[in-house]
């Protein structure tokens, strides 16, 4: 199907416009129902964090509210079930709910339902891979690991290593120890993955050293491999002293002749360790040459060759009652469910960049080590508090709460993320019912899934490799989600499809219109929504299955759809 011009302005005109109209950011000035008095919010909030009896959740609500009331501002009223339900579901499993979990939720009187899904969502399979895929993003980026002859790490073996991580619900501080001291075979250690990643180049574990630091304990290092920090008190040699604990290793490749290209290609890779004893040398701007030995800010580690200076530094690293690791997590992991961190960005924490709420993120690390590293825990804690319940709308009372400015953030409200390419793909499946229509197996859907995710990637030539996506609004996306192979699926009506169900269910067209937008937006239409849907499609009876994918077409194309609030 493609929709011409005119037929996509018809369809705008009440779904990309109501629909992004009734969309999280009210405009400045809105109606005072958007946004409700602390004393208000506080009450009605009460209802749904009920079902957790842990104290620190109540601190959490305390130290935000404390701001909010610093700052002479009122919070946002309490998110609708509809739309609460659909940010858990996207923070947590990576995909929209479906439709019959929707009405189900919404059905359901329990006061303590929120946090028991919560729960639920936890131990849902979906939680594992999307959290695999969050991690495995972070760590080795979405680009792919073999290219022509050469391989530079196995994501397979990479992604299985944070699959049974994540699906044993691991101790954080295991993982990284793991991630940073591991070696071994690609695939039968799959942990070793990230740092051979990190050696695509003879850069004398200079990636190695930024990609930890900034990773794994929130501080930005990179730059003063070349000089002093001019914003903090990271010297040159810090970073050196750190680089030396990534010396003691290097990738051994195994090759193996292939017929069809006629020549030697790689088969396997291997992190093994390497003898090296001693300092670093390094050069300053001045052109003095200084020595660095392994030293993990004030602690110092013998520099003999017969110590494996990966394994003490990841011991160091997990070490203490509120080690750096703990803090860089809550950090990413409050960022990841507000769309903003206590420090922006999230990775880049120190004096230089005070966190929003100093004493909540300390305390929050501190909880999160005595919990042993628990990431569910951090999860039910971050999820269960007052600010992630509250709606992504806001008012006259709180529109200076509005960190895309540049202000700090003080989540009054949520703030309004777009879903990644990974989310959006998921959630098109879901939504549609893909998976279960036959067309479409859990296998095939991640073959496509990565064939989607390699035409937004973007690899820059830096000194770590960097990437990004042109996932964010611009022309490509667009032209993908308006005609693309993914779209075009999700909108057929061959026998199993969602749509096709729908339209051979008994029952008036309005019914078949609210099922499609639970099935896309997880809420019921709007009368204005309902009657212009109506109008619309009794208009074009002769062709009204395709007046029906134009409707499903629109709202899969929404701001609404596309964006996280």
């Amino acid at each position: 199907m493609t929709i011409s011009v005119s037929l996509r302005s018809i369809v705008g005109s009440f779904c990309l416009g109501v629909c992004a109209a009734a969309l999280v950011v009210a405009p400045v000035g809105s109606d005072s129902g958007q946004a409700a008095d602390t004393k208000t919010s506080t009450r009605k909030s009460k209802a749904f964090t009920t079902g957790s009896s842990d104290v620190l959740i109540g601190y959490v609500d305390e130290q935000i509210r404390q701001g909010w009331t610093d700052n002479e501002i009122q919070p946002s009223g309490v998110a609708t079930d509809e739309e609460w339900i659909r940010r858990l579901y996207l923070d947590v499993v990576g995909h929209v709910p479906p439709v019959d979990v929707v009405e189900k939720f919404l059905a359901d009187k329990d006061s303590a339902k929120r946090t028991k899904l919560i729960d639920q969502l936890l131990d849902d399979p979906s939680y594992v891979r999307n959290w695999t895929t969050i991690w495995s993003n972070l760590a080795v980026g979405r680009g792919n690991a073999r290219r022509g002859i050469r391989v530079f790490y196995s994501r397979k073996g990479l992604e299985k290593f944070f699959r049974e991580s994540f699906a044993k619900n691991r101790p954080w501080n295991e993982v990284v120890f793991d991630l940073v001291s591991g070696d071994g075979h690609f695939e039968r250690n799959g942990a070793v993955n990230y740092l051979l990643a990190q050696l695509q180049m003879p850069d004398e574990a200079v990636q190695a050293t930024a990609k930890t630091t900034r990773l794994f304990m929130g501080i930005q290092v990179q730059c003063t491999q070349c000089h002093n920090h001019p914003f903090n008190d990271w010297k040159q040699d810090q970073f050196w002293s750190f680089n030396s604990f990534f010396r003691q290793m290097r990738k051994d490749v195994t090759r193996k002749y292939d017929k069809q290209r006629g020549r030697m290609v790689d088969d396997y890779l291997t992190l093994v360790r390497q003898d090296f004893s001693g300092p670093v040398y390094y050069e300053e701007r001045s052109g003095v040459m200084r020595v660095a030995y392994p030293k993990y800010f004030t602690k110092k580690v013998d520099p003999g060759a017969e110590v494996d200076r990966r394994s003490e530094l990841a011991k160091l690293m997990t070490a203490g009652d509120q080690p750096w690791i703990a803090k860089a997590m809550v950090n990413r992991m409050w960022g990841h469910f507000f769309g903003y961190g206590f420090t922006k960005p999230v990775d880049d924490m120190g004096p230089h960049n005070p966190a929003s709420h100093p004493e909540l993120l300390d305390r929050l690390a501190g909880e999160f080590v005595k919990s042993g590293y628990d990431v569910k825990q951090l999860i039910r804690w971050i999820a269960n508090s007052e600010a992630y319940n509250l709606t992504s709308r806001y008012g006259k009372k709180n529109e200076i709460d509005n960190p895309s400015a540049g202000e700090v953030p003080l989540f009054s409200h949520l703030y309004v993320k777009q879903m990644q390419a990974e989310q959006l793909f998921d959630s098109l499946i879901v939504a549609t019912e893909a998976h279960k229509s036959g067309r479409l197996n859990w296998d095939q859907a991640e073959q496509k899934r990565q064939q989607w995710m390699r035409q937004f990637v973007v690899a820059f030539n830096t000194d770590e490799n960097d990437e990004s996506t042109t996932f964010n609004g611009t022309i490509p996306q667009a032209l993908m989600m308006m005609n693309g192979d993914l779209i075009q699926d999700a909108v057929s009506i061959e026998k199993g499809s969602f749509l096709r169900r729908v339209l051979e269910e008994n029952g008036p067209d309005s019914k078949k219109i609210r099922r499609l937008y639970f099935s896309a937006l997880s809420r019921a239409p709007t009368r204005k929504e309902i009657g212009a849907a109506t109008k619309m499609i009794r208009a074009r009876q002769a062709d009204k299955i395709e007046a029906y994918q134009d409707l499903y077409w629109a709202l899969l194309n929404s701001n609404e759809f596309i964006f996280i609030h």
